[in-house]
């Protein structure tokens, strides 16, 4: 016990040593200002909450898509705002002649606020109508390019992962057709 008042002794009488508290070269030290993020969170009231629908790309080939969901939505039945008429028209029950296999590609759930049945992936580089197979499940979507490059994986819509009854937090292994 007596090993620590002497260690202490010594440390002491080194920083007293000559040369032991040299001067520190000054240097300028730019500290950036941290940026103003403003508070998002619904919780204070609509005029903070963020857009709920992104911006439309033009090139879509179906401009009827669905309303976006209400700003207030919480719940996946609010989110997918698809009707059951498009649904039932998206189910495939048999492949149409002419179509192209484009590949399998793994996907995640896109944006939520996006409506419509859609699959974006690397697999397409323009706008097209299609098809995505998955369990057994066969779905008409819309294919739209990513932009990322081949094998960075796709997004695809919420109704549409729902119509391939895919787990909404899974990743699920996707075949891609092509019309």
């Amino acid at each position: 016990m007596k090993i620590y008042p002497a260690f202490l002794v010594l440390l002491g009488a080194a920083a007293c040593a000559p040369g032991a508290m040299a001067p520190v070269e000054q240097q300028d030290v730019t500290v950036p200002v941290a940026a103003v993020v403003p508070d998002l969170s619904p919780s204070r009231g609509p005029e903070f909450a963020p857009p709920v629908r992104p911006t439309l790309d033009l090139n879509q080939t179906r401009p009827d898509f669905p309303p976006p969901p209400p700003p207030t939505a919480r719940t996946v039945e609010e989110f997918d705002t698809t009707t059951a008429e498009d649904r039932q028209a998206a189910v495939v029950t048999a492949p149409q002649s002419g179509e192209r296999r484009l590949g399998t590609t793994i996907a995640s759930l896109g944006s939520p606020t996006d409506p419509g049945i859609w699959f974006k992936t690397p697999l397409v580089s323009s706008v097209t109508q299609g098809r995505i197979e998955y369990a057994g499940n066969s779905v008409s979507v819309e294919l739209r390019p990513s932009g990322g490059p081949a094998g960075s994986g796709s997004q695809i819509s919420l109704a549409a992962m729902r119509l391939i009854e895919a787990p909404l937090t899974g990743l699920p292994e996707v075949t891609v057709y092509a019309n």
